[in-house]
């Protein structure tokens, strides 16, 4: 986390124990690695939510895209399915009122009796 060498960390030790003394110097050191610890917690307390609501927007967008491809292909179905049925519309013969095929007047297909 920091870029500390280790005689960057020995100069550092030698001023706080000429500054503080050996009485208070443990102390002090406590005090300190327990605010490192307390900044730490806090980082990958917010390090972890920060990467959920990624993942909670990604599934969002995954979502999002998944509801867009169903609409699009219940559209096409739909337009598909109005061709077959103009298709079989234009395909059938035409029936009268009666139920029987135009030109079949008595009930029979038309052919030879």
């Amino acid at each position: 986390m920091f870029d500390f060498s280790l005689g960057e960390m020995l100069v550092v030790a030698l001023v706080a124990l000429v500054v503080l003394g050996p009485e208070r110097l443990p102390k002090a050191a406590r005090f300190a690695g327990l605010w490192v610890r307390k900044a730490r917690a806090q980082w990958y307390t917010m390090k972890n939510e920060l990467e959920q609501e990624l993942a909670n927007d990604e599934l969002r967008r995954s979502l999002q895209e998944s509801r867009q491809s169903l609409q699009d292909t219940e559209a096409a179905l739909r337009d598909l399915s109005g061709e077959a049925q103009q298709d079989v519309a234009a395909a059938a013969p035409p029936t009268a009122l009666d139920g029987t095929p135009d030109g079949a007047p008595d009930g029979t297909s038309g052919g030879p009796p």
